[in-house]
C-alpha cells in the first residue's frame, strides 16, 4: 500500500505541473493586462504603470511563469487589484461556504443515486427501472439554474416552505469559529441556528445533488446489473442466502468500487456547477466571489482562486486514488 500511495504522489506533480502551466497560459492569452483592464480609465497612467511594475507584468512571461509556479506551490495565489485582501484571504472567508454547499449535495447525489440506481439495477426492466432511468436523464439534462429558479418559485415564492437567498438570515447567523455554519451551529449549542442554517442550505444542496444524482443512478444501475451477473452472485444465492443479503453484501459492495473512482471526478463538476448554483441562490462562496470578479475584469484574482480550485481537485482526485486502493486490494497490484 505504501508503494501505491507513493506512484499516487509521484503522479500527482506532473498533473499539477501541467494544470498550473494551462492555467497560466490560458489567463495570459486574453489581451491586456489585469490593472489595465480593471482600473483603465479610473486612474492616471502613471499610477497604473506603477501597479503593474508592482505586480511584476513588465517582466518577460517565462519569468511571470516562473514567479507564478513558485507563488502557486507555496500557498500563494496573489493579490486582486479590486480587493484589498489576498486570494488566500479571499478563500479562507468565502470556501467554507462552498464547500458545506458541495458536500451536502454530494450527499443529495449519494443518497439519490445509490437508492435508486440500486432498485433500478435489481428490479430490471420494471416501471420503478423505467422510471428510475428517466428520471435520471431529466435531472441530469435540465440546467441547474433552470432547476434552481424552479425550486425558489415552487417552495419559496408559492409554498413559502424554504427561504430562496444567503446562508442565514441577520442576526440568525450561528457565531462564526471555523465557517461552516453547520459545524459551527452544533459545536456552540445554537440549535436555532442550525435550523436557519439546514433550512437555507436545502435549496441550494438539493438543486445541485440532483445533478450529480443523475449520474449517479445511470453509473450504479449499470454496475448492479453486471455484478448480479457475476458468479459469485450466483454461488450465494446457491447457498439459499436471502435475496436482500445477496444484493446489499455482496453484489452492492463490488458494485460501488467504480463509483467511488467516479466520484472524485465529478467533484469537478461539482465546482463548476457550483458557480452557477451559488449566483442563482445568492450564496456567499468561492464562486459567488470567481463571478464577482469576472465581472470586474480582474483577472489576478480569477488566476489565483482558479489556481487554488485546480489544486484542490488534484488533492480531491489523489485521495479518491488512496481511498479506492484502500477498498479494493486489486486496484494496489
Amino acid at each position: 500500500m505504501g508503494r501505491y500511495i507513493a506512484q499516487r504522489l509521484l503522479l500527482a506533480i506532473p498533473m499539477v505541473f501541467i494544470l498550473l502551466t494551462l492555467l497560466f497560459l490560458l489567463l495570459n492569452a486574453a489581451p491586456g493586462d489585469p490593472v489595465t483592464a480593471t482600473l483603465g480609465g479610473r486612474l492616471p497612467p502613471e499610477e497604473i504603470a506603477q501597479r503593474k511594475e508592482a505586480l511584476g507584468l513588465n517582466d518577460p512571461l517565462y519569468v511571470q511563469y516562473f514567479n507564478y509556479m513558485g507563488n502557486a506551490l507555496t500557498g500563494d495565489f496573489g493579490n486582486p487589484v479590486t480587493d484589498p485582501r489576498s486570494v488566500v484571504q479571499i478563500v479562507l472567508d468565502t470556501a467554507p461556504a462552498t464547500i458545506e454547499l458541495a458536500l451536502a449535495a454530494m450527499l443529495v447525489a449519494i443518497l439519490l443515486g445509490i437508492t435508486v440506481g440500486a432498485l433500478s439495477g435489481r428490479l430490471r426492466d420494471t416501471p420503478f427501472d423505467v422510471g428510475g432511468r428517466l428520471f435520471g436523464i431529466l435531472i441530469y439534462a435540465a440546467p441547474v439554474f433552470w432547476t434552481g429558479l424552479l425550486a425558489q418559485l415552487y417552495f419559496s415564492v408559492e409554498l413559502g416552505w424554504l427561504p430562496s437567498q444567503q446562508r442565514a438570515g441577520g442576526f440568525d447567523a450561528p457565531e462564526p469559529i471555523t465557517g461552516f455554519y453547520v459545524f459551527d451551529s452544533i459545536i456552540t449549542g445554537d440549535m436555532a441556528a442550525l435550523g436557519t442554517v439546514l433550512s437555507h442550505l436545502v435549496l441550494p444542496a438539493v438543486t445541485l445533488g440532483l445533478l450529480l444524482g443523475g449520474v449517479f443512478i445511470r453509473l450504479v444501475r449499470v454496475n448492479m446489473l453486471q455484478t448480479l451477473r457475476s458468479d459469485y452472485v450466483e454461488a450465494a444465492r446457491a447457498r439459499g442466502l436471502r435475496e436482500h443479503v445477496v444484493l446489499f453484501r455482496h453484489a452492492f459492495k463490488t458494485a460501488l468500487i467504480p463509483i467511488i473512482t467516479i466520484m472524485g471526478l465529478q467533484f469537478a463538476m461539482l465546482i463548476g456547477n457550483a458557480v452557477l448554483t451559488e449566483h442563482t441562490f445568492t450564496w456567499p462562496g468561492l464562486a459567488q466571489a470567481l463571478v464577482g470578479f469576472i465581472g470586474a475584469r480582474d483577472y489576478a484574482a480569477v488566476q489565483g482562486i482558479v489556481t487554488f480550485i485546480a489544486l484542490v481537485i488534484v488533492g480531491v482526485s489523489l485521495l479518491i486514488d488512496i481511498f479506492t486502493g484502500l477498498v479494493d486490494p486489486r486496484v494496489r497490484y
